[in-house]
Protein backbone atom coordinates (compact mmCIF):
# COMPACT_ATOMS: atom_id res chain seq x y z
CA UNK A 1 0.00 0.00 0.00
CA UNK A 2 3.02 2.33 -0.02
CA UNK A 3 2.29 3.55 -3.54
CA UNK A 4 -1.34 4.29 -2.57
CA UNK A 5 -0.35 6.47 0.38
CA UNK A 6 2.44 8.07 -1.66
CA UNK A 7 -0.07 9.09 -4.31
CA UNK A 8 -2.45 10.41 -1.65
CA UNK A 9 0.40 12.39 -0.08
CA UNK A 10 1.33 13.94 -3.43
CA UNK A 11 -2.27 15.02 -3.96
CA UNK A 12 -2.28 16.64 -0.52
CA UNK A 13 0.94 18.47 -1.33
CA UNK A 14 -0.60 19.75 -4.55
CA UNK A 15 -3.60 21.07 -2.62
CA UNK A 16 -1.36 22.64 0.02
CA UNK A 17 0.68 24.41 -2.64
CA UNK A 18 -2.41 26.34 -3.74
CA UNK A 19 -3.23 27.25 -0.15
CA UNK A 20 0.28 28.39 0.72
CA UNK A 21 0.74 30.62 -2.34
CA UNK A 22 -1.13 33.54 -0.67
CA UNK A 23 1.04 33.15 2.41
CA UNK A 24 4.21 33.27 0.34
CA UNK A 25 2.91 36.28 -1.53
CA UNK A 26 2.08 37.93 1.77
CA UNK A 27 5.66 37.47 2.93
CA UNK A 28 6.89 39.00 -0.29
CA UNK A 29 4.54 41.96 0.18
CA UNK A 30 5.78 42.48 3.73
CA UNK A 31 9.36 42.45 2.53
CA UNK A 32 8.56 45.01 -0.14
CA UNK A 33 6.81 47.29 2.37
CA UNK A 34 9.69 47.05 4.81
CA UNK A 35 12.13 47.96 2.05
CA UNK A 36 9.94 50.90 0.98
CA UNK A 37 9.76 52.23 4.53
CA UNK A 38 13.54 52.05 4.81
CA UNK A 39 13.97 53.92 1.53
CA UNK A 40 11.60 56.67 2.66
CA UNK A 41 13.52 57.05 5.91
CA UNK A 42 16.80 57.29 4.02
CA UNK A 43 15.24 59.85 1.66
CA UNK A 44 14.13 62.02 4.58
CA UNK A 45 17.55 61.79 6.18
CA UNK A 46 19.12 62.78 2.84
CA UNK A 47 16.88 65.85 2.60
CA UNK A 48 17.78 66.90 6.15
CA UNK A 49 21.47 66.48 5.35
CA UNK A 50 21.14 68.60 2.19
CA UNK A 51 19.31 71.34 4.12
CA UNK A 52 22.11 71.47 6.71
CA UNK A 53 24.70 71.75 3.90
CA UNK A 54 22.68 74.67 2.40
CA UNK A 55 22.58 76.47 5.74
CA UNK A 56 26.30 75.91 6.14
CA UNK A 57 26.86 77.53 2.76
CA UNK A 58 28.42 74.50 1.12
CA UNK A 59 25.51 74.13 -1.35
CA UNK A 60 23.87 76.72 -3.51
CA UNK A 61 20.16 76.87 -4.41
CA UNK A 62 20.67 75.18 -7.76
CA UNK A 63 22.85 72.45 -6.23
CA UNK A 64 20.24 71.87 -3.48
CA UNK A 65 17.42 71.57 -6.01
CA UNK A 66 19.47 69.17 -8.14
CA UNK A 67 20.35 67.00 -5.12
CA UNK A 68 16.67 66.92 -4.03
CA UNK A 69 15.58 65.81 -7.51
CA UNK A 70 18.23 63.07 -7.57
CA UNK A 71 17.13 61.76 -4.14
CA UNK A 72 13.50 61.77 -5.28
CA UNK A 73 14.32 59.77 -8.43
CA UNK A 74 16.24 57.20 -6.36
CA UNK A 75 13.26 56.87 -3.98
CA UNK A 76 10.84 56.33 -6.89
CA UNK A 77 13.13 53.73 -8.45
CA UNK A 78 13.48 51.83 -5.16
CA UNK A 79 9.72 51.78 -4.45
CA UNK A 80 8.58 50.94 -7.99
CA UNK A 81 6.18 47.95 -7.98
CA UNK A 82 5.43 48.13 -4.27
CA UNK A 83 1.83 49.13 -4.96
CA UNK A 84 1.30 45.93 -7.00
CA UNK A 85 2.06 43.53 -4.12
CA UNK A 86 0.51 45.48 -1.27
CA UNK A 87 -3.07 44.06 -1.71
CA UNK A 88 -1.77 40.49 -1.10
CA UNK A 89 -0.94 41.46 2.49
CA UNK A 90 -4.62 41.95 3.19
CA UNK A 91 -5.18 38.16 2.95
CA UNK A 92 -3.24 37.72 6.17
CA UNK A 93 -1.24 34.70 7.29
CA UNK A 94 -3.60 32.94 9.67
CA UNK A 95 -6.12 31.71 7.09
CA UNK A 96 -3.62 29.98 4.73
CA UNK A 97 -1.77 28.39 7.66
CA UNK A 98 -5.01 27.13 9.20
CA UNK A 99 -6.18 25.71 5.88
CA UNK A 100 -2.80 24.03 5.31
CA UNK A 101 -3.13 22.24 8.66
CA UNK A 102 -6.77 21.25 8.22
CA UNK A 103 -6.63 19.89 4.64
CA UNK A 104 -4.56 16.72 5.35
CA UNK A 105 -6.29 16.17 8.70
CA UNK A 106 -9.76 16.42 7.18
CA UNK A 107 -8.67 14.25 4.25
CA UNK A 108 -7.61 11.41 6.55
CA UNK A 109 -10.75 11.70 8.71
CA UNK A 110 -13.12 11.76 5.75
CA UNK A 111 -11.41 8.85 3.99
CA UNK A 112 -11.41 6.78 7.16
CA UNK A 113 -15.20 7.28 7.34
CA UNK A 114 -16.22 6.98 3.68
CA UNK A 115 -13.16 5.43 2.08
CA UNK A 116 -12.61 1.80 1.11
CA UNK A 117 -9.03 1.06 2.08
CA UNK A 118 -9.97 -2.52 2.99
CA UNK A 119 -11.41 -3.15 -0.47
CA UNK A 120 -8.34 -1.60 -2.07
CA UNK A 121 -6.07 -3.94 -0.10
CA UNK A 122 -8.17 -7.01 -0.91
CA UNK A 123 -8.23 -6.10 -4.61
CA UNK A 124 -4.45 -5.77 -4.59
CA UNK A 125 -4.12 -9.14 -2.87
CA UNK A 126 -5.55 -10.94 -5.91
CA UNK A 127 -3.45 -9.29 -8.56
CA UNK A 128 -1.26 -11.70 -10.53
CA UNK A 129 -0.61 -14.53 -8.08
CA UNK A 130 2.40 -16.57 -9.19
CA UNK A 131 1.07 -19.95 -8.02
CA UNK A 132 -1.93 -21.66 -6.49
CA UNK A 133 -0.09 -21.67 -3.17
CA UNK A 134 0.35 -17.90 -3.31
CA UNK A 135 -3.32 -17.45 -4.19
CA UNK A 136 -4.31 -19.64 -1.25
CA UNK A 137 -2.10 -17.65 1.13
CA UNK A 138 -3.67 -14.40 -0.05
CA UNK A 139 -7.16 -15.81 0.39
CA UNK A 140 -6.32 -17.01 3.89
CA UNK A 141 -5.07 -13.53 4.76
CA UNK A 142 -8.20 -11.97 3.25
CA UNK A 143 -10.65 -14.05 5.29
CA UNK A 144 -8.65 -13.44 8.47
CA UNK A 145 -8.98 -9.69 7.98
CA UNK A 146 -12.60 -9.95 6.81
CA UNK A 147 -14.21 -13.14 8.18
CA UNK A 148 -17.67 -11.96 7.12
CA UNK A 149 -16.84 -12.27 3.41
CA UNK A 150 -18.75 -15.23 1.99
CA UNK A 151 -16.97 -14.81 -1.33
CA UNK A 152 -13.58 -14.99 0.39
CA UNK A 153 -14.48 -18.27 2.11
CA UNK A 154 -15.96 -19.68 -1.10
CA UNK A 155 -12.86 -18.99 -3.20
CA UNK A 156 -10.61 -20.24 -0.41
CA UNK A 157 -12.56 -23.50 -0.42
CA UNK A 158 -12.18 -23.81 -4.19
CA UNK A 159 -8.46 -23.15 -3.87
CA UNK A 160 -8.14 -25.88 -1.23
CA UNK A 161 -9.99 -28.32 -3.48
CA UNK A 162 -7.59 -27.56 -6.33
CA UNK A 163 -4.76 -28.57 -3.98
CA UNK A 164 -6.63 -31.71 -2.89
CA UNK A 165 -7.04 -30.34 0.66
CA UNK A 166 -10.63 -31.50 0.96
CA UNK A 167 -10.82 -31.30 4.77
CA UNK A 168 -9.70 -27.66 4.75
CA UNK A 169 -12.07 -26.95 1.87
CA UNK A 170 -15.00 -28.39 3.84
CA UNK A 171 -14.28 -25.99 6.73
CA UNK A 172 -14.06 -23.04 4.34
CA UNK A 173 -17.37 -23.88 2.64
CA UNK A 174 -18.99 -24.35 6.05
CA UNK A 175 -17.83 -20.82 6.96
CA UNK A 176 -19.27 -19.51 3.67
CA UNK A 177 -22.63 -21.13 4.45
CA UNK A 178 -22.54 -19.60 7.92
CA UNK A 179 -22.07 -16.12 6.42
CA UNK A 180 -24.21 -16.28 3.27
CA UNK A 181 -26.90 -18.73 4.43
CA UNK A 182 -28.06 -22.03 2.96
CA UNK A 183 -27.29 -21.18 -0.66
CA UNK A 184 -27.67 -24.29 -2.89
CA UNK A 185 -24.31 -23.84 -4.62
CA UNK A 186 -22.49 -23.53 -1.28
CA UNK A 187 -24.28 -26.58 0.11
CA UNK A 188 -23.21 -28.60 -2.93
CA UNK A 189 -19.59 -27.50 -2.63
CA UNK A 190 -19.61 -28.23 1.10
CA UNK A 191 -21.01 -31.71 0.53
CA UNK A 192 -18.46 -32.47 -2.18
CA UNK A 193 -15.55 -31.43 0.05
CA UNK A 194 -16.88 -33.53 2.92
CA UNK A 195 -17.24 -36.54 0.61
CA UNK A 196 -13.61 -36.48 -0.52
CA UNK A 197 -12.37 -35.59 2.96
CA UNK A 198 -14.08 -38.79 4.23
CA UNK A 199 -12.33 -40.89 1.57
CA UNK A 200 -15.49 -41.12 -0.54
CA UNK A 201 -17.66 -42.51 2.20
CA UNK A 202 -21.31 -41.50 1.91
CA UNK A 203 -22.87 -40.22 5.15
CA UNK A 204 -26.22 -39.01 6.40
CA UNK A 205 -24.88 -35.45 6.51
CA UNK A 206 -24.00 -35.60 2.81
CA UNK A 207 -27.47 -36.91 1.99
CA UNK A 208 -29.05 -34.04 3.94
CA UNK A 209 -26.87 -31.38 2.30
CA UNK A 210 -27.43 -32.57 -1.28
CA UNK A 211 -31.15 -33.08 -0.68
CA UNK A 212 -31.47 -29.55 0.72
CA UNK A 213 -29.49 -28.09 -2.18
CA UNK A 214 -31.60 -29.88 -4.83
CA UNK A 215 -34.80 -29.01 -3.05
CA UNK A 216 -33.92 -25.33 -3.38
CA UNK A 217 -32.42 -25.73 -6.87
CA UNK A 218 -33.17 -28.99 -8.72
CA UNK A 219 -30.44 -28.15 -11.25
CA UNK A 220 -27.62 -27.50 -8.76
CA UNK A 221 -24.68 -29.03 -10.70
CA UNK A 222 -22.26 -29.90 -7.89
CA UNK A 223 -24.87 -31.89 -5.99
CA UNK A 224 -25.98 -33.74 -9.14
CA UNK A 225 -22.41 -34.61 -10.05
CA UNK A 226 -21.60 -35.74 -6.51
CA UNK A 227 -24.68 -37.94 -6.25
CA UNK A 228 -23.78 -39.51 -9.59
CA UNK A 229 -20.22 -40.27 -8.42
CA UNK A 230 -21.43 -41.77 -5.15
CA UNK A 231 -24.04 -43.90 -6.93
CA UNK A 232 -21.50 -45.15 -9.48
CA UNK A 233 -18.97 -46.14 -6.83
CA UNK A 234 -21.73 -47.99 -4.95
CA UNK A 235 -22.55 -49.74 -8.26
CA UNK A 236 -25.97 -48.13 -8.44
CA UNK A 237 -25.41 -47.48 -12.10
CA UNK A 238 -28.97 -46.60 -13.02
CA UNK A 239 -29.07 -43.92 -10.32
CA UNK A 240 -25.72 -42.59 -11.50
CA UNK A 241 -27.04 -42.32 -15.06
CA UNK A 242 -30.09 -40.45 -13.83
CA UNK A 243 -28.11 -37.87 -11.85
CA UNK A 244 -25.55 -37.36 -14.60
CA UNK A 245 -28.16 -37.02 -17.33
CA UNK A 246 -29.82 -34.29 -15.28
CA UNK A 247 -26.39 -32.65 -14.95
CA UNK A 248 -25.59 -32.84 -18.67
CA UNK A 249 -28.95 -31.27 -19.46
CA UNK A 250 -27.98 -28.05 -17.62
CA UNK A 251 -24.29 -27.87 -18.59
CA UNK A 252 -23.36 -25.45 -21.42
CA UNK A 253 -22.09 -27.10 -24.60
CA UNK A 254 -18.64 -25.54 -24.08
CA UNK A 255 -18.31 -26.71 -20.47
CA UNK A 256 -15.02 -28.68 -20.15
CA UNK A 257 -16.54 -31.26 -17.80
CA UNK A 258 -19.38 -32.15 -20.16
CA UNK A 259 -17.31 -34.71 -22.09
CA UNK A 260 -16.20 -36.41 -18.86
CA UNK A 261 -19.78 -36.68 -17.57
CA UNK A 262 -20.98 -38.13 -20.88
CA UNK A 263 -18.13 -40.66 -20.70
CA UNK A 264 -19.26 -41.61 -17.18
CA UNK A 265 -22.83 -42.13 -18.42
CA UNK A 266 -21.54 -44.41 -21.19
CA UNK A 267 -19.49 -46.48 -18.74
CA UNK A 268 -22.45 -46.80 -16.38
CA UNK A 269 -24.63 -48.05 -19.24
CA UNK A 270 -21.97 -50.56 -20.23
CA UNK A 271 -21.91 -51.83 -16.65
CA UNK A 272 -25.67 -52.34 -16.81
CA UNK A 273 -25.43 -54.13 -20.16
CA UNK A 274 -21.89 -55.32 -20.97
CA UNK A 275 -23.11 -56.79 -24.27
CA UNK A 276 -24.34 -53.41 -25.49
CA UNK A 277 -20.71 -52.37 -26.19
CA UNK A 278 -19.71 -49.78 -28.75
CA UNK A 279 -20.30 -46.07 -28.56
CA UNK A 280 -18.39 -43.90 -26.17
CA UNK A 281 -17.75 -46.74 -23.76
CA UNK A 282 -15.83 -48.73 -26.35
CA UNK A 283 -13.78 -45.70 -27.31
CA UNK A 284 -12.87 -44.75 -23.73
CA UNK A 285 -12.17 -47.98 -21.81
CA UNK A 286 -11.49 -47.91 -18.09
CA UNK A 287 -8.02 -49.35 -18.55
CA UNK A 288 -6.74 -46.56 -20.83
CA UNK A 289 -3.06 -46.15 -20.10
CA UNK A 290 -0.39 -43.95 -21.65
CA UNK A 291 3.28 -44.84 -21.39
CA UNK A 292 5.88 -42.11 -21.76
CA UNK A 293 9.67 -41.88 -21.46
CA UNK A 294 10.87 -38.52 -20.14
CA UNK A 295 14.38 -37.23 -20.79
CA UNK A 296 16.28 -34.02 -20.06
CA UNK A 297 17.95 -32.17 -22.93
CA UNK A 298 21.73 -32.18 -22.63
CA UNK A 299 21.88 -28.38 -22.74
CA UNK A 300 19.81 -28.10 -19.56
CA UNK A 301 21.74 -30.40 -17.30
CA UNK A 302 23.80 -27.57 -15.85
CA UNK A 303 20.71 -25.40 -15.33
CA UNK A 304 18.71 -27.70 -13.07
CA UNK A 305 19.26 -29.30 -9.69
CA UNK A 306 18.81 -32.99 -8.81
CA UNK A 307 16.05 -32.22 -6.32
CA UNK A 308 13.94 -30.12 -8.70
CA UNK A 309 10.44 -31.53 -9.11
CA UNK A 310 9.43 -33.06 -12.45
CA UNK A 311 5.70 -33.30 -13.22
CA UNK A 312 4.58 -35.61 -16.01
CA UNK A 313 0.91 -35.25 -16.88
CA UNK A 314 -1.71 -35.60 -19.59
CA UNK A 315 -4.14 -32.77 -20.27
CA UNK A 316 -7.00 -32.27 -22.77
CA UNK A 317 -5.72 -31.52 -26.27
CA UNK A 318 -8.23 -28.66 -26.52
CA UNK A 319 -10.07 -26.57 -24.00
CA UNK A 320 -8.87 -26.11 -20.40
CA UNK A 321 -5.28 -26.99 -19.55
CA UNK A 322 -5.91 -28.70 -16.21
CA UNK A 323 -4.06 -32.02 -15.79
CA UNK A 324 -6.19 -35.15 -16.08
CA UNK A 325 -3.58 -37.57 -14.75
CA UNK A 326 -0.16 -36.78 -13.32
CA UNK A 327 2.90 -38.22 -11.64
CA UNK A 328 5.78 -36.52 -9.84
CA UNK A 329 9.48 -37.33 -10.15
CA UNK A 330 12.73 -35.50 -9.55
CA UNK A 331 15.46 -34.45 -11.97
CA UNK A 332 17.74 -37.05 -10.40
CA UNK A 333 15.42 -39.83 -11.64
CA UNK A 334 15.62 -38.77 -15.30
CA UNK A 335 15.52 -40.38 -17.77
CA UNK A 336 12.48 -42.28 -16.55
CA UNK A 337 9.52 -44.17 -17.97
CA UNK A 338 6.10 -43.61 -16.39
CA UNK A 339 2.54 -44.62 -17.13
CA UNK A 340 -0.59 -42.48 -16.78
CA UNK A 341 -4.07 -43.93 -16.35
CA UNK A 342 -7.41 -43.23 -14.68
CA UNK A 343 -5.82 -44.33 -11.41
CA UNK A 344 -3.69 -41.17 -11.57
CA UNK A 345 -6.68 -38.86 -12.11
CA UNK A 346 -6.43 -35.47 -10.42
CA UNK A 347 -10.23 -35.34 -10.01
CA UNK A 348 -12.52 -38.40 -10.05
CA UNK A 349 -15.01 -36.80 -12.43
CA UNK A 350 -12.30 -35.88 -14.95
CA UNK A 351 -10.60 -39.09 -15.99
CA UNK A 352 -8.12 -39.68 -18.77
CA UNK A 353 -10.37 -42.23 -20.48
CA UNK A 354 -13.17 -39.67 -20.81
CA UNK A 355 -11.23 -37.62 -23.39
CA UNK A 356 -10.55 -38.71 -26.95
CA UNK A 357 -7.47 -36.52 -27.53
CA UNK A 358 -4.88 -35.57 -24.92
CA UNK A 359 -1.44 -33.96 -24.80
CA UNK A 360 1.53 -35.15 -22.76
CA UNK A 361 3.58 -32.55 -20.87
CA UNK A 362 6.65 -32.74 -18.63
CA UNK A 363 7.56 -29.73 -16.50
CA UNK A 364 10.46 -28.97 -14.15
CA UNK A 365 9.53 -26.74 -11.22
CA UNK A 366 12.01 -25.77 -8.54
CA UNK A 367 9.18 -24.52 -6.31
CA UNK A 368 7.14 -27.70 -6.68
CA UNK A 369 4.30 -25.96 -8.55
CA UNK A 370 2.89 -28.24 -11.25
CA UNK A 371 1.32 -25.35 -13.18
CA UNK A 372 4.36 -23.09 -13.33
CA UNK A 373 8.01 -23.98 -13.69
CA UNK A 374 11.28 -23.22 -15.42
CA UNK A 375 11.58 -25.86 -18.16
CA UNK A 376 9.10 -27.96 -20.10
CA UNK A 377 8.65 -30.49 -22.87
CA UNK A 378 5.39 -31.10 -24.77
CA UNK A 379 4.15 -33.75 -27.13
CA UNK A 380 1.69 -33.58 -30.01
CA UNK A 381 -2.00 -34.38 -29.37
CA UNK A 382 -2.70 -38.12 -29.40
CA UNK A 383 -5.55 -40.50 -28.68
CA UNK A 384 -6.05 -41.37 -25.03
CA UNK A 385 -6.13 -45.05 -26.07
CA UNK A 386 -2.60 -44.95 -27.55
CA UNK A 387 -0.54 -47.94 -26.50
CA UNK A 388 2.86 -47.21 -28.04
CA UNK A 389 5.58 -45.72 -25.85
CA UNK A 390 5.76 -41.93 -26.18
CA UNK A 391 8.89 -39.81 -25.79
CA UNK A 392 9.13 -36.38 -24.13
CA UNK A 393 12.29 -34.27 -24.03
CA UNK A 394 12.38 -31.34 -21.62
CA UNK A 395 14.15 -28.80 -23.78
CA UNK A 396 12.37 -25.43 -23.63
CA UNK A 397 11.86 -22.61 -21.18
CA UNK A 398 8.39 -22.87 -19.69
CA UNK A 399 5.98 -20.73 -21.69
CA UNK A 400 7.89 -20.75 -24.98
CA UNK A 401 5.70 -23.36 -26.57
CA UNK A 402 1.94 -22.95 -26.96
Amino acid sequence: MIDFWLSAGLLCLAALSFLLIPLLRGRKAQTEEDRTALNVTLYQERLAELQQQRLAGTLGEEQLASARDEAARELLADTEGADHVRPARRLGRALPLLAALLVPLLGVLLYSHWGAIGEVQRARDFVEPQSIEEMTARLESAVQSNPDSAEGWYFLGRSYMAQERAADAAKAFEKAVGVAGRVPELLGQWAQALYFAADRQWTAQLAELTEEALRADPQEPTSLGLLGIAAYEEQRFQDAIGYWERLVAVLPDEDPSRQAIEGGIARARQQLDPQAGGGAAAQTPENSQLRVRVELAAGLRDKVQPGDAVFVFARPASGPTMPLAAKRLTVAELPAEVSLSDADAMMPQLKLSAFDQVQLVARISRTGDAMNGEWTGQGEPLASTTRTLQHLVIDSADGEKP
